[in-house]
């Protein structure tokens, strides 16, 4: 084998090698753009050009390996399927752009791209009929490829004339874009655009002869437009990336740095390496199974490694600390499970210190004591509530020291306060008297344990005030970040613009209902909830001191209020929406318990549920748009 055959063989592997990496890219991104911001036209668009880009390069990639004619001409037509959509994908992305930067469509834009698409099903008409494309050529050629034929010159004409036009839109939104960072990103998507237009075009089809002459030069420069086309569809995902979403830069970055890492480049790393050990032969052919498992777990390890690292270079802007203390809050949490296992540890240890067997330990809420955890016969607490008797014994026993024990029934009862010095009671520990005296090491011990289970008490207490300061701020820094990223590219309609009157759609106010119930006490669904959009609860926003949570808690409560029957409460058929209302989402009470009371079961439960948040969804719709008549009454006036 001479030289130019080995540097030949060489480059054509390479070759290979980035195309088929390129359709794994692009088809990851295309997952990319399918799982976080398809409601975005930009982003749709983005996920159609890398399905046209998948299949080119598909039918590229497989054809390079086949070894029989017939095998590589199915795969090359195939790839003129992706092709032949590509100008209308193009446009319709530049229609999409011009659109988000304030130029949205009169009726002809939209209609030329509807007639792409049309004019480009033609095409594809033609391509089994050898119309479009002639038959295979194989002979005397550096690369097979298709035959051109006289739709081929219309084709490749309408393809220039519709990129044309689609880079005239770009420069059109690029012009009206004002921000640096709009226009940098703007910048990232035409570059980046540039790749699928110029690098899925089969140029054989002109340039056989060229290739054929000075196959040393058609390979190189196959190669660099494969590494350029690579490249370039990774920074046009990152600018898409960008559009639709109300995520701060850090997160889109990161989270698309993460998918491109443990995607597109681990799975064409681990097909390089398995290819060139294939390849090579030997020993290296009998072991590539072992070359490409090592290969897939050693990029993941180096990921996971260097995250860090990158993300403090490229992410971070002076936060570093805010930042990684959020990030560590998941780690660091406190649950009620992890609460409940230390308290069992301490009420334990209490006991073993004691030689008692019973004990428990009960926290103060809201609702009065709330048994937490109980060891031996101390689970009796769990079965009658004790609650109120408790509470009242200790609170008429004048001690408040910090640690003081008093006697209840065959317990020791011992207060826990907070250690700020306001005398908040937090809890009770409770256990088993033990016989004869106190002994002072077992006091001490005592005095320890009680610091202890307060100390976590207090702990979770700080916690939840945490959460409902996030849970309040969630919405207003939702909000914002969406405001901050729509006026990236049309700010001034954006920021001037009033927010108009909600569309009461019956079906997603029922939805928005049902998950603001669902976490009527506590949750996402209620602190984010779409409720927060609507007239009355931003009245009730300033009723509450600001407090989301609170504000949509009113309005619920307001509207089931509204349809509660007349009268003394009863149980029957009139009263059976409101009771379960009630009873399962304002008390909280659980599904078996509510259907036990209402006396059916628990389907008939769920069918009846589901009409009562219907019913209550309708009783809002009519709160608001009575509020909406109300301001409209009042603007007039």
């Amino acid at each position: 084998m001479t030289l130019k055959t080995l540097v030949l063989d060489t480059l054509q592997t390479l070759n290979q090698l980035l195309t088929a990496g390129i359709s794994i890219t692009a088809f990851s991104l295309l997952l990319y753009a399918l799982s976080f911001n398809l409601r975005d036209r930009i982003a749709r668009s983005f996920a159609f050009i890398m399905t046209c880009v998948v299949v080119v390069f598909v039918g590229e990639s497989v054809a390079s390996v086949m070894e029989t004619p017939q095998a590589m001409e199915t795969w090359l037509r195939f790839q003129w399927i992706g092709l032949v959509y590509l100008p209308s994908a193009y446009l319709q992305m530049s229609d999409a752009v011009l659109a988000t930067t304030g130029r949205p469509s009169r009726g002809r834009r939209t209609k030329i791209v509807k007639a792409t698409y049309l004019i480009s099903t033609g095409f594809l008409a033609a391509l089994p009929f050898s119309i479009l494309v002639g038959p295979l050529v194989t002979e005397n050629v550096v690369s097979p490829y298709l035959k051109r034929t006289w739709l081929t010159l219309v084709f490749t004409g309408y393809y220039l004339t519709s990129m044309i036009f689609t880079w005239i839109n770009f420069a059109r939104a690029y012009n009206r874009t004002v921000t640096r960072a709009s226009r940098r990103r703007m910048g990232y998507l035409i570059g980046g655009a540039l790749a699928p237009a110029l690098g899925s075009y089969p140029y054989l089809l002109f340039g056989a002869t060229f290739a054929t002459a000075h196959p040393m030069i058609f390979w190189l420069l196959a190669l660099f437009n494969n590494i350029l086309v690579s490249g370039l569809i990774v920074i046009m995902a990152y600018a898409v990336a960008f559009f639709g979403v109300p995520w701060p830069d850090r997160v889109v970055k990161r989270r698309l740095i993460k998918w491109v890492m443990r995607g597109p480049v681990t799975a064409s790393t681990v097909l390089a390496v398995v290819t060139i050990a294939r390849r090579v032969g030997g020993v290296f052919a009998t072991f590539y199974p072992v070359f490409m498992a090592g290969t897939l777990l050693l990029m993941q390890y180096m990921i996971t490694m260097l995250a860090p690292v990158w993300e403090r270079w490229f992410l971070y802007d002076g936060e570093e600390h805010d930042l990684e203390l959020i990030q560590h809050l998941e780690e660091r949490l406190l649950t009620r499970d992890d609460l409940r296992q230390f308290l069992e540890s301490v009420i334990a240890a209490a006991c073993d210190r004691l030689q008692v067997e019973n004990g428990f330990v009960a926290s103060l809420d809201i609702g009065g004591l709330d048994l937490l955890v109980t060891v031996g016969n101390s689970a009796e607490f769990e079965k009658q509530d004790f609650s109120d008797q408790i509470l009242e014994f200790v609170n008429n026993q004048g001690d408040r020291d910090s640690f003081h024990i008093f006697s209840w029934g065959e317990y020791w009862l011992i207060p826990m306060f907070k250690e700020d010095g306001s005398e908040n009671l937090l809890g009770i520990l409770g256990v088993e008297q033990p016989e004869g005296e106190l002994l002072e090491d077992q006091r001490q011990a005592l005095e320890i344990l009680v610091d202890r289970a307060s100390g976590a008490l207090e702990d979770s207490y700080l916690q939840r005030q945490v959460f409902t300061s996030l849970e309040d701020l969630t919405p207003q820094m939702g909000r914002l970040q969406r405001l901050r990223a729509a006026a990236l590219y049309d700010g001034t309609n954006v920021l001037v613009s009033q927010e108009g009157e909600l569309e009461l759609d019956e079906g997603k106010v029922t939805e928005w209902v049902g998950d603001a119930l669902s976490d009527y006490w506590g949750g996402p669904d209620l602190s984010e909830s779409p409720l927060l959009q609507l007239k009355i609860v931003q009245r009730a926003l300033d009723e509450h001191e600001g407090i989301s949570v609170k504000a949509v808690r009113s309005i619920l409560r307001e509207a089931i209020d509204k349809i509660k029957p007349e009268g003394e409460r009863r149980f029957t058929l009139d009263w059976v929406l409101y009771n379960i209302l009630e009873m399962k989402f304002l008390r909280g009470q659980k599904v078996r318990d509510v259907a036990r009371r209402l006396a059916m079961s628990e389907a008939n439960l769920y069918r009846k549920q589901k009409v009562a948040i219907e019913v209550v969804a309708k009783t809002i719709i009519e709160m608001e748009q009575q509020a909406q008549r109300e301001a409209e009454g009042e603007r007039e006036a």
